[in-house]
């Protein structure tokens, strides 16, 4: 009775554990059919091999072995584990590529594989090596680096001079033919440009129209002795009347109570700018548009080409006992004082002091009219200003070479800041000369607020 309720119980086992089986045979079965078309030929072949393994744990399981056989009861222990270590050493099936993933590069199989040092931990026991962080630029780095982005357009580099030199053989004709009496010069270009000096656009130029005066009959004196008492101004005064009585000079006409009036000369020679030229046909025979500005006290002309913008200012010019005298009267009342220029001499000077040391004053010249350029409140400080102040530091800074730049560049605005702070620049050729005379008080507050910020942080004005 127990041997039957044993082999009943077995066959009872026997039985629900072989329907069982049946029905995940059947599953296995599908899965297989359509492995392929799911899961891609790899991935078929990995589901293989693991329903094989499956299945034979499974077979063992069900089959009847012996139960006083203890070497059957040990292969079947042997062989378990064997189908066991197969399923877990069979790779995973690749993952099915997303949409996004295709647009990433893929790694060539020659190359090996570096690891990211940020996305790996290191193994237990290792030293930790910190990741050096980004190495910042220094002043002397980024100081170079401005300088590059500082020249200007090769289109305007060459078009301009050509186009501002057709316009002065234009206006030379004209003077001629119009005043022959007056002994006007032959009339020159100059500017930041044509010395190498200019920076970001080359949108400006002067034109000088040189005023030829007989030494015996005019003479100097300084602003210092007017009522002005502005030594940068002189006044022109017609002398030896008795002798040589007034007309004697063809520039007697542009005379106001003996003197030779900058006033009266620009007037005149803006009304022949804008009424007596017809800049509409020089403008079409230059392939340009050239309009007078009706409206300034400068003789300014503008010029509109399709690949440049220009505008030309014409200065009347003296030049008598080594001084340099632009037509450039104060505003007020005094129509007689002449403003003297140091321009030709200080880019002289910058150029013969770099020619002796190999220095880089024109580098850091180039970088300060940027500076000034690019920072609307600093615009009245580029040029002449800082220019003085290179030709004060290269008298006590002897390093002037392209390593020493951000040194000098940083001593540049210091020197600015005490300037501005005591209202007072000298000038370089005539310490009489106070190059900040010219500024009002707010004007002096806001460049020195700048510059001042800008001391601890020199950065900030090359942005």
């Amino acid at each position: 009775m127990a041997a039957f309720w044993q082999q009943r119980g077995r066959r009872q086992e026997n039985g629900g554990l072989g329907s069982v089986i049946d029905g995940l045979g059947s599953v296995f079965d599908v899965l297989l059919a359509n492995a392929r078309l799911v899961l891609g030929v790899s991935g078929a072949a990995v589901l293989a091999i693991a329903t094989l393994a499956v299945k034979r744990l499974i077979d063992r399981a069900t089959s009847p072995r012996d139960e006083g056989d203890p070497k059957a009861e040990q292969k079947s222990l042997e062989e378990s584990w064997q189908d066991l270590t197969l399923i877990k050493t069979t790779p995973k099936p690749p993952k099915k590529q997303r949409r996004e993933d295709l647009s990433e590069p893929l790694l060539s199989p020659a190359r090996p594989l570096v690891p990211d040092p940020r996305g790996c931990s290191a193994p237990l026991g290792a030293p930790q090596v910190k990741s050096s962080p980004l190495r910042c630029l220094t002043l002397q780095e980024k100081l170079l680096s401005h300088s590059s982005q500082l020249a200007v357009p090769e289109i305007q580099a060459s078009l301009v001079p050509q186009l501002a030199r057709s316009i002065c053989t234009q206006l030379q004709n004209f003077l001629r033919s119009k005043f022959p009496e007056l002994p006007f010069g032959r009339l020159f270009l100059s500017g930041a440009l044509l010395d190498g000096l200019e920076v970001l656009a080359a949108d400006h130029i002067h034109l000088m129209l040189p005023v030829v005066l007989d030494a015996g009959l005019w003479s100097l004196i300084s602003g210092e002795d007017t009522v002005v008492r502005n030594p940068q101004y002189w006044m022109i005064k017609r002398i030896d009347l008795g002798y040589f009585p007034r007309g004697c000079s063809p520039w007697d006409r542009f005379i106001v109570g003996r003197y030779l009036s900058s006033s009266v000369l620009n007037e005149t020679l803006h009304k022949l700018l804008v009424a007596s030229i017809n800049w509409p046909a020089i403008g079409g025979l230059l392939g340009c548009a050239i309009h007078p500005v009706v409206a300034s006290r400068e003789l300014k002309l503008e010029v509109k080409h399709d690949q440049v913008e220009l505008n030309i200012t014409l200065f009347p010019v003296v030049e008598m006992e080594d001084k340099v005298l632009l037509a450039v009267p104060p505003e007020g009342l005094v129509e007689n004082l002449w403003l003297e220029s140091f321009y030709r001499a200080e880019v002289s000077r910058v150029k013969e002091l770099d020619a002796g040391d190999s220095g880089a004053r024109q580098l850091c010249l180039r970088i300060l009219n940027g500076v000034c350029r690019s920072q609307p409140s600093l615009h009245k400080l580029g040029g002449s200003p800082v220019t003085h102040v290179i030709l004060h530091l290269s008298d006590t800074a002897s390093d002037w070479a392209e390593e020493s730049l951000a040194d000098r560049f940083q001593q540049v605005l210091e020197e600015l800041v005490a300037s501005l702070e005591k209202g007072v620049l000298p000038s370089y050729f005539n310490p009489k000369v106070n190059l900040f005379s010219g500024l009002s008080e707010e004007e002096i507050d806001e460049m020195g607020f700048v510059l001042y910020r800008a001391i601890s942080e020199p950065e900030v004005l090359l942005k």
